[in-house]
């Protein structure tokens, strides 16, 4: 049980890699507008409080989660899986939720979870509706640059940035400049950092840090979706 709302637990069976399925948690309010798929970071499960705590936050506002664990995680392991790996584990996410869920799907996770995200949106015929990438690390900490972000212009869907205004490892004019050249959506987290601490006396706003990143959230979700209906066939049909 997550904050009175049920999660339900899954198993997602894979074709490749070190084990044959991972393990998912599915966590809905009443009647969602869509569904995020959802990796975890590099040093975490899909447990970790964060994840926990972002998908709580999420449902609060409309939003389902399906959390997964990445292969090397599943294993027990601490070290990342090698990328064709990970962006496999990523799409079998994918396909699951479509067969779980019925409604518009979006792609994310927490800081690695987002990145091979991107990768995956990159490389892989998704179908996903919008990617919403919480404390992506464009680089190592104390690092500048963004070699990272080579891969972004070939997403083709939107994509949100949630971003800790003291993460040490997406330097803001960087991030920007990023966000800028592929046209997607910033959203700037008041005084948090990679994982999403804040200093009491130093925050601005006197929600959580996680209910902050579910109103953006829901703010990119409903936009993203109101814009894909007004361009759709059926749209320009009722049109004519």
């Amino acid at each position: 049980m997550d904050g009175g709302v049920q999660a339900t637990e899954h198993s997602i069976a894979l074709a490749h890699g070190p084990v044959s399925s991972v393990s998912a948690l599915h966590l809905a309010g009443a009647s969602p507008l869509a569904t995020l798929v959802f990796g975890h970071g590099a040093g975490a499960d899909m447990r970790h409080a964060n994840m926990q705590a972002i998908a709580l936050a999420f449902a609060a506002v409309g939003i389902a989660t399906l959390r997964f664990n990445f292969p090397f995680k599943e294993a027990k392991k601490n070290r990342v899986d090698a990328k064709p790996i990970t962006i496999g584990a990523i799409e079998a996410a994918v396909r699951f939720a479509r067969e779980l869920v019925d409604g518009p799907l979006f792609l994310g996770g927490h800081s690695f979870g987002g990145r091979m995200a991107t990768h995956a949106a990159a490389e892989r015929p998704l179908d996903v509706a919008g990617l919403i990438l919480c404390a992506f690390p464009l680089h190592r900490p104390q690092q500048p640059a963004i070699d990272r972000a080579a891969h972004l212009d070939a997403v083709g869907a939107p994509m949100l940035f949630l971003s800790g205004t003291r993460d040490a490892m997406a330097d803001a004019a960087l991030l920007k400049q990023v966000v800028t050249r592929n046209g997607a959506t910033l959203a700037w987290l008041d005084d948090g950092d990679h994982g999403y601490k804040t200093r009491k006396r130093h925050r601005a706003r006197s929600d959580d840090i996680f209910t902050e990143m579910a109103g953006h959230a829901h703010h990119f979700v409903t936009h993203t979706l109101s814009a894909a209906a007004q361009c759709s066939p059926l749209a320009e049909t009722a049109t004519e």
